[in-house]
């Protein structure tokens, strides 16, 4: 299949990027980082969180955030929205687009939301009913999309399943986590092959981290599978909390070099959002890379 000759990056580093850091981030600090990310050309930015402030302290200023948000035009900022509580409080702060999320395996699904898969598609079906009666646009998540933590490898059945139903739910885009980074090429291939059955190919994102170092593979993987949406995180932002001291999210400056390397289009600045990295890296106490 021949390469696409133009991507979509979305930028995560602000929310999922940033939820874990143990220190308060300040809120300056966030919307500078936001509207840096936005200035340097990436068409979405994820920029915030609706969630509980006890299980995710960080995000737990992002109604503010959203409120004093200075937005470009044509840049898309979601917002993670687990309930009907958080879609509520996205609303009041003027969010216009939202993420959902969902897992493919079922020990994943226990231990990171207390629900089974079941319960939380039957838990998100209002939540997305509810936004797009109000216009919002809805982006779904699939996390362990390769491999579990708990129950080992994820059954491509598993991952269909969860992706047709965030679709029928209206979701415009599936985002295929592999959320402790253990995927390789010929896995990922083997992914998209099944998923691609039953969701459009052009509707399918790929969020790859980069624990084991496969990361920039794996898009490459996807980019000759046809897929031309990547969810990725400025500075690598973001640890993998089964794995303590590896890379999380792969970081957006390695995914633009990939792009530029195969000469695939982005209308992003590498060296702004290196820029950004650095500065975000100074503001949390860490080396650049």
């Amino acid at each position: 299949m021949n390469l696409p000759t133009h991507v979509t990056i979305v930028e995560v580093g602000p929310r999922d990027g940033l939820q874990n850091e143990p220190a308060r981030i300040p809120l300056e600090s966030k919307l500078e980082l936001v509207e840096r990310l936005a200035a340097a050309g990436l068409p979405v930015v994820e920029a915030g969180a609706f969630v509980s402030p006890k299980r995710v302290p960080q995000m737990a200023d992002s109604a503010e955030l959203f409120r004093q948000l200075h937005r470009r035009p044509g840049v898309r900022y979601p917002a993670l929205v687990p309930n009907m509580l958080g879609l509520q409080l996205a609303l009041t702060a003027g969010v216009e687009e939202i993420a959902v999320f969902v897992s493919a395996s079922e020990g994943f699904s226990q231990a990171n939301i207390n629900c089974s898969r079941a319960e939380s598609l039957e838990r998100l079906a209002p939540v997305a009913a509810s936004a797009l009666a109000k216009g919002l646009r809805v982006r779904g998540y699939v996390s362990c999309a390769i491999g579990c933590p708990y129950d080992g490898p994820t059954p491509h059945a598993n991952v269909m399943e969860m992706s047709l139903r965030l679709m029928e739910m209206g979701c415009g885009e599936i985002s295929l986590g592999d959320t402790i980074g253990v995927g390789d090429p010929e896995q990922v291939r083997s992914l998209i092959d099944a998923v691609t059955k039953v969701i459009p190919r052009g509707k399918l994102a790929m969020h790859f981290h980069d624990t084991y170092g496969r990361a920039v593979a794996n898009i490459e993987a996807s980019l000759r599978e046809g897929i031309s949406i990547f969810d990725s995180s400025v500075a690598g932002l973001g640890g993998c909390p089964f794995a303590p001291g590896a890379p999380g999210n792969v970081a957006t400056e390695a995914v633009l070099d990939l792009m530029e390397r195969l000469g695939i289009e982005t209308g992003v600045d590498r060296a702004a959002v290196a820029e950004s990295g650095t500065w975000i890296r100074q503001r949390l106490g860490r080396e650049t890379q």
